[in-house]
């Protein structure tokens, strides 16, 4: 039969439905193509089934809400177009929509990453790039053929397609498509009923029963069997352990599995535990229904019913989760409502559909930080806080919110505005003259990101600036050295000297002719004051200067030619200070030291040796005692007498001149 191409829909359409005898049935279940590729799209379209049209989506988004309002058979799946990893979004399909056949397309590193759901069949053919057409129409062909085997395995009439939810904006209409992705796999064990489907068996297959007579003699089996019925009618459906229902039936079917009354009371056993789950779950009470229906699947893994059950407790759990952070995140307390989720995803009943609600409420948590830290940053920029206080500036909140968002294109926005600040804050410390400010400014601009041009081009109008300035600091410093010269304040005070400001020079620009001249003057000055200092026998200043002279470079002979007279000098006057014998001098008065009465009764005789000073006036001063023979008893007699006598004062060209003198006087007694 002619038909015409099939339509490829760039978003998610409703399938047109017909009656049946058994309720409503789809025409014909579209092929899904996950994929950006056009010539991919083409090569569908020109071998695709006209009994399937074909739905595109670009992106995993697009293909999720595709997915969920159509009952699609076959997927082809583009691996350029998807941006989390392959495998994981494979395995999620493949275990949500069990009877979608999966056709992945990429290279061999995709391939390789496939490779154990290629070959436990979750992905039923891979096609690797670049592609064909007749390659294309072959894997589809087969993608069809593998859906039909499926839907052959397990059969039964479909329902119509659950009304679509109305579209709306923000998180939570997300968070509801979530919960719509969890009910598919839930409604296609709803659509196959238990005695549909194969692979339903029950826990244990009994052999054809024996006699009624043959089973109960054995007395044991007896005891079991009404120890059983007592415990179920007690209620005491798994425990206590050992005696409960549970365990006694099945005590008794591994004594005899063929009797029909161990698998009846099991049986009862299973559906009271079933029939009290979906008491609770109606309740709301959803931990003690997981519970029960988990005790009934340890008794029967196989059954349908269970698995079913199990399904719409998990539901339930989902949707009371999201309920939860909904309300939350509605009164505006995004971080609650992250908590809720956050303990959803770390619970031993762990959804992906829930951890993908968190992740876009983590998102839209993430957002408002990132606008919060712009205001911020904007309130500081209208208070001049660019740079400073410490956490509490432009930069500091700018910066937090890129660590949140590096590629946000607002943050972006408010980096160059702030870049911009910055530079005008260094254009205008440079007009006023302050290099030290302006370089500070310049650093900021480059570490935020500025243009590298920008900040050097500044940079260099610091380096000029400091150059002026250096050139008008080095006039006034040689201006202060000169003027203190002058003054004859040539090292002294120590901060407000010739020297100091020489010192000011050199560390400034010692090449510098200014500072290189005022060296020169402080070397030529510091020689006259060392002259000066010779010619008033001050040798020590004249050591002094001679040391500054020689520090500043002066005259190398001239410093050691006047060094040759100082020390020559100096030796002359410490030979004239030296200790001449008391005998050398004319002594013009003399008192006899005395005698001490106690030594002078008991005998003893010693001496003491003096040094001491005779002025200018002959008068003797200074005296101390270098020695002594019998200490402690002659000293103070030989210093009363000595301290009386006068000298004639020693002449040095022409002039009195003071002159130590030694002494050593003998005390002897008269016999």
């Amino acid at each position: 039969m002619a038909a015409s191409k099939p339509s490829v829909h760039e978003s998610a359409l409703t399938l047109p439905a017909v009656h049946t005898a058994g309720g409503f049935a789809l025409t014909g279940e579209p092929l899904l193509a996950l994929t950006q590729d056009t010539q991919l799209l083409e090569a569908l379209r020109k071998v695709g089934d006209p009994a399937h049209e074909i739905c595109a989506a670009a992106s995993e988004i697009d293909f999720s809400a595709t997915l969920l309002k159509h009952h699609a058979g076959v997927a082809v799946l583009d691996c350029a177009a998807i941006a989390a990893p392959v495998a994981q979004l494979t395995q999620r399909l493949s275990a949500q929509f069990p009877e979608l056949v999966l056709i992945v397309a990429g290279g061999l590193e995709e391939q390789s990453l496939l490779a154990a759901q290629i070959a436990d069949g979750s992905v039923h053919r891979f096609l690797h790039k670049p592609l064909s057409e007749q390659r294309i129409r072959l894997f589809v062909e087969a993608g069809w053929r593998r859906h039909a085997e499926m839907q052959a395995i397990v059969a039964g009439p479909r329902h119509a397609p659950a009304p679509k939810a109305r579209r709306g904006g923000g998180l939570w209409w997300g968070l509801l498509l979530a919960l719509a992705a969890l009910a598919v796999p839930v409604a296609w064990i709803v659509t196959h009923p238990p005695e549909r489907r194969a692979t339903n068996t029950p826990a244990t297959t009994p052999s054809p029963a024996l006699p009624p007579a043959a089973a109960r003699q054995d007395a044991e089996l007896e005891g079991l069997l009404a120890r059983a019925d007592q415990a179920l009618s007690a209620g005491s459906l798994t425990t206590p352990a050992g005696a409960s229902a549970a365990d006694l039936y099945r005590e008794a079917l591994r004594r005899n599995a063929r009797d029909p009354r161990a698998l009846n009371g099991l049986e009862q056993v299973i559906g009271r535990l079933l029939g009290s789950s979906e008491v609770q779950l109606q309740q709301g009470h959803l931990e003690a229904a997981q519970a029960l229906a988990s005790q009934a699947r340890a008794l029967d893994p196989q059954r349908s019913h269970i698995a079913f059950l199990l399904g719409q407790i998990a539901t339930a759990r989902e949707r009371a989760v999201l309920d939860r952070a909904q309300r939350a995140a509605a009164g505006g307390d995004l971080a609650g409502a992250l908590t809720v989720l956050d303990g959803a995803a770390r619970s031993t009943h762990r959804s992906t559909l829930v951890e993908a609600a968190r992740e876009a409420l983590a998102q839209q948590q993430l957002d408002a930080r990132v606008a919060d830290y712009l205001s911020r940053a904007r309130d500081a920029l209208s208070r001049a806080q660019l740079i400073a206080p410490l956490e509490d500036n432009a930069r500091f909140y700018i910066e937090s919110a890129r660590t949140l968002a590096p590629n946000d294109a607002r943050v972006a926005e408010a980096l160059s505005d702030l870049i911009v600040r910055l530079e005008s804050e260094a254009r205008q410390a440079l007009a006023a003259k302050n290099p030290e400010a302006a370089e500070g400014w310049i650093a900021a601009a480059a570490a935020t990101g500025a243009d590298a041009t920008e900040v050097a081009a500044l940079r260099t109008q610091v380096g000029e600036l400091r150059t002026a300035a250096s050139a008008d600091a080095l006039t006034g410093l040689a201006l202060a050295f000169n003027q203190r010269l002058t003054q004859g304040k040539v090292d002294e005070p120590p901060s407000d000297s010739a020297k100091f400001y020489l010192a000011q020079l050199l560390k400034a620009d010692a090449a510098n002719p200014s500072a290189q001249l005022a060296r020169a003057s402080y070397g030529k000055r510091s020689l006259e004051e060392a002259q000066a200092a010779l010619g008033r026998r001050d040798f020590s200043g004249g050591e002094h200067w001679l040391g500054e002279a020689r520090a500043a470079g002066a005259d190398a002979a001239a410093v050691a030619a006047l060094e040759t007279d100082l020390h020559s000098a100096a030796a002359e006057a410490q030979q004239a200070a030296a200790y001449v014998n008391e005998s050398a001098l004319t002594r013009t008065r003399y008192v006899a030291p005395k005698f001490p009465e106690e030594a002078q009764l008991r005998g003893i005789e010693g001496w003491v040796e003096l040094h001491f000073l005779v002025g200018t006036d002959g008068t003797v001063s200074e005296l101390t005692v270098v020695g002594a023979q019998q200490v402690g008893v002659f000293e103070q007699a030989a210093l009363d007498a000595v301290a009386q006598w006068r000298y004639q004062p020693v002449q040095h060209d022409g002039q009195p001149v003071s002159q130590r003198a030694q002494l050593r006087l003998r005390f002897t007694v008269r016999r």
